[in-house]
Parts: structure tokens; sequence; C-alpha cells
């Protein structure tokens, strides 16, 4: 089989080609430049897409003996997932450009550039494993399953739950099977000079970790008041759009709650402007709306209720959850869900997603467009 490899420059993109290459496949590394104006050195573990990355990735390549080529999609990237993440901070949503990264670069203008070159799958370093099994219904008889990696600690199902079953069906995984460590000495067992490369961090295209700050240079700072549930104003901010649910740092409040107690961003209106800041106790969810489903196998049918486990945050926990697929416009396929967590979930925002769980196994994700309690 003819594999393109994204290389992104690290330990764990690099010991995948090198198992894809062991596997017997004919593998051809690729790095993408994402960035349309790349700095020569990473400034922190959170940068990415340096010369330094792509040199690292060409110097593994090298010692393969595999070709290697650096794929400019710096505009997709900026279309696609720069621009969205403003957009959706402009619009008050909380999204996670690392989904939207898988959904649109890698597994949408990667895969599709390698198949139209004749390839026949991709192979990245993520930590998610792939079951295969016998279905007749199935394209070749065989279904894939993209299921939860053995590490725990390392496992990135969560990101890649926007995979669909056709870009699921031409991925592979290598190293679901094996922990971080296991994979450091792998690659030093290698001679890659990778092997003790610090793991890069989102949000990739913030190298000081700043989002306010960058969300203030891109949006433009925008004086508001910062209000209780009441409406009495506890001080001021620079753009609503800096703020997110759950927020309870750096908000700069001039009048102290007469009990002494913490206070967090329950809500965030970006068309007033307004930041909502309250206790803790106004935190907490258990009904999630969403929409923009992905799912990675055949979806469920409209109007099915599912007892399946709700993932919100990437290395998060999982929670007992209710889905129900609403009816759509009569296509038969859902239009959204309804997820009714067992407990209360502190931090939500609309902007987020959903991943949903059966097992290990990742039957799909939603973006979040709202947020509420269950009636008791």
């Amino acid at each position: 089989m003819r594999v393109v490899a994204a290389m992104s420059g690290g330990v764990d993109s690099a010991v995948a080609a090198a198992r894809m290459l062991d596997a017997g496949h004919e593998v051809v590394g690729v790095h993408l430049a994402l960035a349309q104006s790349a700095s020569t050195l990473r400034e922190s573990a959170r940068g990415c897409c340096t010369i330094e990355d792509a040199g690292d990735a060409r110097r593994v390549a090298d010692r393969l003996g595999i070709p290697f080529y650096v794929w400019d999609m710096a505009q997709r990237f900026r279309e696609d997932v720069v621009e969205d993440f403003e957009r959706e901070y402009a619009a008050g949503r909380t999204p996670n450009p690392c989904l939207r990264c898988n959904e649109k670069i890698k597994f949408a203008a990667l895969l599709d550039k390698a198949l139209a070159l004749g390839f026949d799958a991709v192979a990245t370093g993520h930590y998610a494993q792939v079951e295969e099994h016998d279905d007749a219904d199935a394209p070749g008889g065989v279904r894939r399953e993209l299921h939860r990696a053995v590490d725990d600690a390392k496992d990135q199902s969560y990101v890649l739950g926007v995979l669909d079953a056709d870009q699921l069906a031409r991925s592979f995984f290598p190293l679901g099977d094996t922990t971080k460590p296991q994979i450091r000495e792998e690659a030093r067992e290698r001679g890659f000079s990778v092997a003790k490369k610090p793991d890069s961090h989102d949000i990739c295209f913030i190298a000081d970790g700043d989002t306010r700050g960058y969300l203030a240079k891109r949006l433009g700072e925008r004086p508001g008041p910062i209000v209780d549930p009441d409406g009495e104003v506890l001080g001021e901010h620079g753009g609503a759009h800096g703020y997110t649910v759950g927020q309870r740092r750096g908000l700069g409040l001039k009048v102290p709650p007469a009990d002494g107690s913490k206070r967090y961003v329950v809500s965030t209106d970006t068309r007033t402007n307004t930041v909502v800041v309250g206790p803790e106790e106004l935190l907490g969810v258990d009904l999630l709306e969403g929409e923009h489903l992905r799912w990675c196998g055949t979806p469920p049918a409209a109007g099915t209720e599912m007892e399946l486990g709700a993932q919100i945050r990437a290395h998060g926990r999982e929670y007992p959850a209710r889905v129900s697929m609403r009816e759509d416009a009569g296509e038969g396929i859902p239009a959204g869900v309804t997820v009714r967590l067992a407990e209360r979930v502190r931090g939500v925002a609309p902007g987020q997603s959903v991943v949903l769980y059966d097992g290990t196994r990742v039957v799909g994700s939603a973006t979040i467009t709202g947020t509420g309690r269950a009636a008791c």
C-alpha cells in the first residue's frame, strides 16, 4: 500500500512513519507547512511549523531512506482553522482548533491530495487505535472502527472524533497500542534525533499561549461591563470575546463578593459585549445541544436514543449520557443531538465539541450549540 506519512518533526510522527515502513508499505514522508511566515526556531513547546521542525522531519526521513516533501497548506490552514477560530470567538463561542485541523487539514486537504496523487492512505502519529471487523455490508467486506489508545494519558481519539467512515477507511494510527515512554525509547533505539524532543501543545498558532492577547490583536479591544447574574456592574473587560465559560483568573473585578467566594465566568454575550460572572454552582450543566455532526461509521437513525459516553475536553473525563438523535427534514439522518449527562459538568461552553463513545469505540462528535440543566 502506498502511504503518506504526515511528519510534523516530532517523535510521534517519526516513529509512526518508521512503523509503516516496517509493516511493508511504500512510505513517503510529508511535512505540512501551515505557517505563512515560519520562524527559524520554536519559541516554546507550544509552537509548530518552524524551519526547525521541517528539518527534524527531513532528517528522520533520510535515516529511514524514504522520499520527503514539504506541502504548503498555509493558506488552507489560515482559512479553515485560524480564521474559523477567530470567527468563533468573535461570536462568543469557544472552539477547538485541533479538531478543526484534523477535520479540514489532515484528513481532508492532506488525504484528498494524497489520493489525487495515487496514494492509498495517510498515517499520523496520533494515539488512537483502528480495529477491523468482517462486515459484508462494508466496502471490501471490512468495517473499520476508531478506538481509544492503550495509553490513557496520551489518548487522542477525542480530537479524531471528526473523522467520517470514508476518512477512517484510509487512515492509519500506528502508535495506538504503545505508551509514550515506549515510543521515546523506540525512537532512541532507531537513532532518531527527535527522541527527546518536547511535545508541542495546542493552540499551535499561539506560540506564547496568550489566547486573550492574540484575540485582542486580531479582534480589537472593545471595553464592556462585567456583571453579576442580577446585572450589577462589578468591573470592566476589554472584549467579551476574550472570556470563556468557567474562567476564574484575570477577571480584574473591582467589587469583591460579600461572602468571599470565588467568581467564575458563567456566560458571555458578544452582541451586548457583556460578561456575566457568578458562583461556582452556576457553572454546572447536564444538558447539551449539538450540531455539525460527524459519524465515525454508519450514522444512527434520526429519532433514536442511545446510552453512550460523552467527553467534552481532549483529556477530560467521559460521562455516562443518554443521546437523542433529533429529527431531520426527512433524510433519515439526525440533524442534531441532545446529550443528557448523568451528572452536571462545569465550564461547558458553546463551540466546544462533545465526542461520543460506545465503550472504547468512537461513535461520532458534535459541536455544542447550547447548554442547560435538565428538569429534576
